[in-house]
C-alpha cells in the first residue's frame, strides 16, 4: 500500500476528473501532491488543467507501441521514475498491464454500478446509454482497483443514483458525475492514509 502522497492521474480526454482533483487539492480537501500527469492522447483537452496547474505533464501514445506490454511499461517506467504512490486514472481509456509493484496501486473510477455496464467497449455516453436502453431504475459509480482486465479489480466504493424516466444519457451522467467529483477524492484520501484494507476481493474503509 502506498506511503507517501505523489499520485499520478492518466488521462485520454477531457480532464474533468482531474480538474476536480486540482480543484479539492486547491482547497486543500485532497490530502494527495498530484505529480504528474500522463495522457496517451497528445490533443487531450485535460493537458491544458494540467499546464494551468503547473504540474509536469507527458504524453505517451498508444500508437507508438506495438502492443499494450510496451505501452504499459513506459508508462510504469515514467511513473516509478517519479517515486508515484498511486495511480489514479481518470477518464484513461486505454488498458494496461499493471507491474507486480503496481499491485493495488492503481484505482479506477467507472460510470456504472460494476458488474454492470462495464468491460470494453464501456465508456462514457455508452454506459449511460446502455443504462437507459435496459430500463434501469438505479446506476451510479464504482471505484475499483485496476488490474490487467477492464473493470475487473475490487471494487473500494460505489454511490448510486437514481435512474428518472425523463433521463437522457446526458443528464444522467451528469447527476453521476456530481457522485463521482465526491467520492474519487474521498477513496484517494483514504487509501493515502492507511484507510483501505484489502482481502482478497472485499475492501473495507476504516474511516471516510
Amino acid at each position: 500500500m502506498p506511503d507517501g502522497n505523489k499520485i499520478a492521474v492518466l488521462i485520454s480526454g477531457g480532464g474533468t476528473t482531474l480538474k476536480n482533483l486540482i480543484q479539492w487539492r486547491h482547497e486543500q480537501k485532497l490530502n494527495a501532491q498530484i505529480e504528474m500527469v500522463i495522457s496517451n492522447n497528445p490533443v487531450a483537452g485535460g493537458l491544458a488543467y494540467a499546464s494551468e496547474a503547473n504540474i509536469p505533464h507527458l504524453v505517451v501514445s498508444h500508437k507508438e507501441f506495438d502492443n499494450v506490454t510496451d505501452f504499459s511499461d513506459a508508462i510504469f517506467s515514467a511513473i516509478q521514475s517519479a517515486n508515484i504512490d498511486l495511480v489514479v486514472m481518470g477518464g484513461f481509456l486505454r488498458r494496461l498491464t499493471i507491474p507486480p509493484a503496481y499491485e493495488n496501486r492503481v484505482i479506477n473510477i467507472h460510470p456504472s454500478l460494476i458488474p454492470a455496464f462495464c468491460g470494453k467497449g464501456f465508456y462514457g455516453q455508452k454506459v449511460h446509454q446502455a443504462v437507459l436502453d435496459y430500463g434501469c431504475k438505479l446506476s451510479g459509480c464504482s471505484v475499483h482497483y485496476v488490474d490487467d482486465q477492464y473493470d475487473h479489480g475490487p471494487i473500494i466504493a460505489q454511490e448510486t443514483v437514481p435512474v428518472k424516466t425523463t433521463d437522457t444519457a446526458k443528464t444522467l451522467a451528469m447527476r453521476i458525475f456530481e457522485k463521482e467529483c465526491q467520492v474519487y477524492p474521498a477513496v484517494i484520501n483514504a487509501i493515502l492514509e492507511g484507510n483501505v484494507v484489502i482481502k482478497d476481493r472485499c475492501v473495507e474503509i476504516s474511516k471516510r
